[in-house]
């Protein structure tokens, strides 16, 4: 893991996950050119979501058993496909069904995490994971921005099409410059490969409660990415596609600040930052509520979210992968079905809640979903200090 490869799988993940957050700003200009209900909208990201968790399931296992680079390079042509395909879809079943498709293939970010994971030195495997999953979030927020002057000069459906020669470009790179990994040791049959990893959710504590932070920071990071579009295009606001897209850039300030997260976890912090970043991002919902009265107060609630989600997110995967190289495919995959869960059903319920309640509702839901996470790693303390009080206390007898 040299810098020249984790820029390029950086580079890669930020394009890549941005396929699926492209429509966040555009869900207005979607919905009136396909004429769909206010209500209905959020599932243009809910399809994607469930998309990306199918391909969780399905696909992302398959890096430990095939070459990852050949793999990344047939996702990468294939949701080209799907972009050009949502570019051109005139129906709403036609649009849901290949954006599926296009969060289906964008689950090629993890297989590059799961090859960063492999490829890094086993000390410095957090920092690796942490540079490659700055990446993810920098291409979430950028995403806003690019595709709402995009749509703005040229309209909703030139943001597909660009973005499909922007993977096809990448499909290219890859194939020149990206190396192949450490040959697999080990190559299960894609059935077991299936079922391993359904068995990691039984087997294995630690990724339970990493991937329950997962769900809920990602729910609440959904609540309000998927729905901040709607009171800042409404009046009294009245925010164009370019100018709504720009907050997107107060996000990129919070993820590259956090993106060293992954350090604190490989010097044994991973908790207590884990605790600070959950506290954060529950406080953040304040200054977010009031976007109606005071948009600097909204920016620096965003900021505070999008840091606070990527720490925690960075700390997750860093834990999850310390010394389990053989298998970071599965435990990427299985952690990451709990984001993608979280993900469409933050999104989902942020529209419905919006339409019938306003936006007061939305900040409410997310820092529901902020407390509950914030709740369960203190419960998971005090479990934690009565289980070493008791092995003190054997100890001693």
């Amino acid at each position: 893991m040299n810098r020249w490869i984790t820029l390029l799988l950086a580079t890669t993940c930020a394009m890549a996950v941005a396929t699926v957050y492209v429509a966040q700003p555009l869900l207005e200009s979607i919905a009136s050119d396909l004429g769909v209900a206010q209500q209905q909208i959020g599932w243009v990201v809910g399809a994607t979501q469930a998309g990306y968790g199918l391909g969780l399931i399905l696909i992302v296992p398959l890096g430990d058993r095939v070459n990852r680079k050949c793999l990344l390079l047939v996702q990468l042509l294939v949701a080209a496909l799907a972009l050009v395909t949502v570019g051109l879809a005139q129906d709403w079943s036609l649009l849901l069904a290949a954006l599926a498709l296009v969060g289906l293939m964008a689950v090629m970010v993890q297989v590059m995490v799961a090859l960063a994971a492999t490829l890094a030195n086993p000390a410095s495997q957090g920092q690796a994971v942490g540079a490659v999953t700055s990446g993810v979030v920098l291409g979430i927020l950028l995403a806003r921005l690019i595709s709402g002057v995009l749509a703005d000069l040229a309209g909703w459906r030139s943001v597909y099409f660009v973005a499909a020669a922007l993977l096809m470009l990448m499909a290219v790179v890859l194939w020149r410059w990206l190396p192949a990994g450490r040959p697999l040791t080990h190559r299960p049959g894609y059935v077991q490969l299936i079922g391993s990893l359904f068995g990691l959710y039984r087997h294995d504590r630690q990724l339970r409660q990493r991937g329950l932070f997962g769900l809920l920071i990602f729910a609440s990071f959904s609540v309000l990415w998927s729905s901040m579009v709607l009171p800042l295009s409404a009046s009294p606001l009245s925010l164009s596609h370019t100018e709504i897209g720009l907050f997107g850039l107060v996000g990129v300030a919070g993820a590259l600040a956090a993106s060293r997260a992954g350090g604190l976890a490989d010097r044994g912090l991973g908790e207590r930052t884990t605790g600070l970043a959950l506290a954060m991002l529950t406080l953040s919902w304040l200054p977010i509520a009031f976007v109606e009265q005071s948009l600097m107060a909204f920016v620096l609630g965003v900021l505070m979210l999008d840091f606070a989600v990527q720490a925690v997110h960075v700390t997750n995967q860093s834990l999850l992968l310390a010394g389990r190289a053989a298998m970071a495919s599965r435990l990427v995959g299985a952690y990451m079905c709990c984001y993608s869960i979280g993900s469409g059903v933050g999104a989902v319920l942020a529209s419905w809640m919006y339409a019938r309640w306003g936006w007061a509702a939305v900040c409410a839901l997310g820092m529901a979903f902020s407390a509950l996470a914030l709740g369960y790693w203190w419960w998971l303390g005090k479990e934690r200090a009565a289980g070493a009080a008791l092995r003190c206390s054997g100890q001693n007898l």
